[in-house]
């Protein structure tokens, strides 16, 4: 009996609370449908590694020689070693997306750097709070860039870091873009009035031909190589994807890319992100400050672009206002963003269809958040 109450009488109350935790991020992926690719893997994981003596962690083979166990060992070969996990997700994701929206109204491309108002702003206040949480100028970075509402580049910005919160980043991250259709509209209503959310924008798109498609990603990898080199691998693995989908002559693995590929990486990375949900490193005062001070920086990264396009219209003629709303639609998280305005688009006016504008400056914001990840990555060595 004492072997079988090993395990029960070695759990602490921190790992209760992962337990909790655990279960609280499967109730949203399950009940809810918020990403259920990622957070029933991450919250089945924080679940596993939580468990006593898991052989999913450390193991001591026969003869007493130590060896990762399978989840510690995913974390320390596709994310410790190489950030591998995060980057290839991005091929997956460049299939996903059209950038026709944007190439026909290259305007919406301002949001995309609007919208990521929250991460400076969060970069700023953490690093002006840091003393009293303990908080460094690269945790301050890493903090910030939760605002993208951008699993990939949180992880990524993090990593690069060292920063230890890298598991709160990580969950709070994928939590806030999970919970996109619940914080957004909160954040939009707090910044408009009912008849700026009635603006209607006729949508007249113009051809885009399939050179421009195939240009597109090629001159942004470069452009975002020599603007922020540090985001590079991001904005580059982004664009090869998309250029598969573009190109014409690989519509198999364009497909493999968007379906199978994208779902084996997000199920492997859900897991291995739960590598750093231990309950000793987790359960501290500083991850609730960091998943407040996340959503703080989504939140203004929505108020960021919705104010920008307030700012717009003050210059705009009647008849050529924008809808302030495609301004939240600048964040990275593609496609929840866009429909979140559409849907608030239609609850105000059921003959007003947002849906393009918003999809141009949602996939803006992806490339937006991403340079903007490079440009901390870039700028915070230099005062370290």
């Amino acid at each position: 009996m004492e072997f079988l109450l090993r395990g029960v009488t070695a759990i602490t109350w921190q790992q209760l609370v992962m337990y909790a935790i655990g279960g609280l991020l499967i109730y949203l992926a399950i009940e809810k449908g918020f990403e259920p690719a990622l957070l029933m893997p991450m919250g089945f994981g924080a679940i596993l590694v939580n468990l006593p003596f898991s052989g999913v962690l450390d193991q001591v083979l026969q003869g007493g020689i130590p060896a990762p166990g399978i989840i510690q060992w995913l974390f320390q070969t596709l994310i410790d070693a190489s950030e591998a996990l995060p980057i290839l997700l991005f091929i997956g994701i460049g299939a996903m997306i059209d950038f026709g929206p944007l190439l026909s109204n290259p305007k919406m491309m301002i949001f995309g750097a609007a919208a990521q108002f929250g991460i400076f702003f969060t970069f700023s206040l953490v690093t002006l709070l840091g003393p009293w949480f303990g908080f460094t100028l690269a945790d301050a970075a890493s903090i910030g860039i939760i605002g993208a509402a951008d699993g990939p580049t949180s992880i990524l910005v993090s990593k690069i870091f060292g920063t230890p919160y890298f598991g709160a980043i990580a969950v709070a991250a994928y939590s806030y873009m999970a919970l996109v259709p619940i914080v957004q509209p909160f954040a939009i209503r707090l910044v408009t009035t009912r008849k700026e959310r009635r603006i209607r924008m006729p949508y007249h798109p113009k051809d885009v031909t399939r050179r421009t498609r195939i240009l597109f990603p090629i001159l942004v990898t470069v452009i975002a190589g020599l603007v922020a080199p540090m985001s590079v691998a991001l904005v580059g693995f982004l664009m090869i994807g998309n250029l598969l989908r573009e190109c014409g002559v690989l519509n198999s693995l364009s497909q493999t890319a968007q379906n199978e590929f994208a779902n084996i990486i997000t199920l492997l990375l859900g897991l291995t992100i739960s590598f750093s949900m231990q309950a000793d490193a987790f359960v501290t005062p500083q991850t609730l400050v960091i998943m407040l001070l996340g959503l703080a920086a989504f939140v203004m990264d929505t108020v960021g672009g919705v104010l920008f396009a307030k700012l717009m219209n003050v210059f705009l003629p009647e008849g050529k206002k924008i809808n302030p709303m495609i301004g939240a639609a600048g964040i990275s998280a593609f496609p929840m963003s866009a429909r979140v305005v559409q849907k608030m688009a239609l609850k105000e006016d059921n003959q007003n269809h947002l849906l393009m504008h918003a999809i141009g400056a949602n996939v803006s914001g992806q490339i937006g958040s991403v340079i903007a990840g490079g440009i901390l990555l870039y700028l915070v060595p230099l005062f370290l």
